[in-house]
């Protein structure tokens, strides 16, 4: 075996408990040396973090260690938070991990990122693809949390050498009701929608139960931009939605006067419908994500999943209903992943995005050829 994973938790953030984890995962690669490694370690370990890396990095005897702290981590064996906890993916045989360099004269094929609150820098590498994620850290601190060749950095990018990676996002949302042209606004207030008042589109627009509620979810909700008033299938939209070709607007408050504060300006004359994220879209959107991808590529060796904190257990009530999909559509295969707070992928138009509410998955196969990605945000 070339791959494999592994997850321990424990009752203190110890250098120690990674080790172990790395031990474990090891032992599943067989007799292969290590020739690279991701390392995820809970929140519990910024102050050890280090010490830890380093840890693991003697633990597999190779330097080549990537990857950062988390909210929570997971893998095939489960998922931990509120915890300390440490997943590893050890890459032997003709798959390691190498530190990214633009100027190198092969183009790499998609960049795995992890850092801090943004998104990794791109300036000077602004064709190459990316995926990964990251996390605000502790409120009010500055700790380093990601690590790259065993040290502790801003941000890490690292190639997956000798493995392909193609990509599957779900941001977890539904569309509701069809695009309804925008009659007022004002700065960033929406204000009418055909006539009626926004906020009173917006309810009636609601699942049943979600329109009686005293006060409206926003922060499940949001708007959404179409470029193209004439797309008239709903299945369609959500297509087009899910890659990333119709953006959402968040929505700030919901006024007394009936409108409604958006991120941005929204003109008289575009077009916009509602969505929704409630835990049966998301678990949805996550199962269309994969089985979307999986039927258009060779089986994978594993697979990388960046998920937000604010999916997973704390969104599906005490499961994760994504990591079970996960479970389910790719049994026994090596799996690691990160609960953080944005993940980043690739757009169909080009460039690279940060997302938040997803789960960007990324299933790494062998492979002669260079990296590619199918983009999807």
């Amino acid at each position: 075996m070339s791959v494999a994973s592994a997850l321990l938790a424990g009752n203190d953030a110890v250098p120690a408990l990674a080790a172990a984890a790395a031990s474990a995962a090891l032992e599943k690669v067989g007799s292969c040396p290590a020739r690279g490694a991701l390392l995820f370690l809970s929140a519990e370990f910024t102050a050890q973090a280090q010490a830890a890396v380093t840890a693991v990095a003697r633990a597999l005897r190779c330097t080549e260690v990537a990857g950062g702290i988390a909210a929570g981590v997971f893998s095939d064996e489960g998922w931990v938070l509120d915890r300390p906890a440490a997943a590893v993916m050890v890459f032997a045989g003709d798959l390691a991990l190498r530190p990214h360099r633009p100027a190198a004269s092969d183009r790499a094929g998609a960049i795995l990122c992890y850092g801090g609150s943004s998104l990794p820098r791109t300036g000077s590498d602004p064709g190459c693809d990316r995926f990964g994620g990251c996390f605000a850290g502790r409120p009010g601190k500055s700790d380093a949390i990601a690590w790259q060749q065993s040290r502790l950095v801003d941000q890490c990018a690292v190639e997956l050498q000798g493995a392909r990676v193609d990509l599957a996002v779900s941001r977890g949302w539904r569309l509701l009701g069809r695009p309804t042209a925008v009659t007022g606004s004002r700065a960033l207030d929406l204000l009418e929608l055909q006539g009626e008042p926004a906020l009173d589109h917006l309810r009636r627009s609601l699942p049943p139960q979600q329109q009686s509620a005293a006060r409206l979810p926003l922060a499940s909700l949001c708007a959404v931009l179409l470029d193209d008033p004439g797309m008239t299938s709903d299945s369609a939209r959500q297509q087009a939605f899910a890659d990333g070709l119709l953006p959402p607007v968040a929505i700030i408050a919901a006024n007394a006067d009936g409108s409604l504060t958006l991120a941005q300006h929204v003109v008289a004359g575009s077009h916009l419908l509602w969505a929704i994220r409630l835990p049966e879209a998301s678990a949805a959107d996550m199962r269309r994500s994969l089985s979307a991808l999986l039927p258009l590529v060779p089986p994978p060796l594993a697979a990388i999943a960046f998920s937000c904190i604010g999916r997973g257990p704390y969104h599906y009530g005490a499961a994760d209903e994504d990591l079970a999909c996960l479970h389910e559509l790719l049994p026994q295969l090596p799996l690691i992943g990160a609960y953080g707070t944005g993940q980043m992928a690739p757009v169909r138009r080009g460039g690279n995005r940060l997302l938040q509410n997803s789960v960007v998955t990324a299933l790494i196969r062998q492979t002669a050829r260079r990296s590619d990605v199918q983009p999807d945000a």
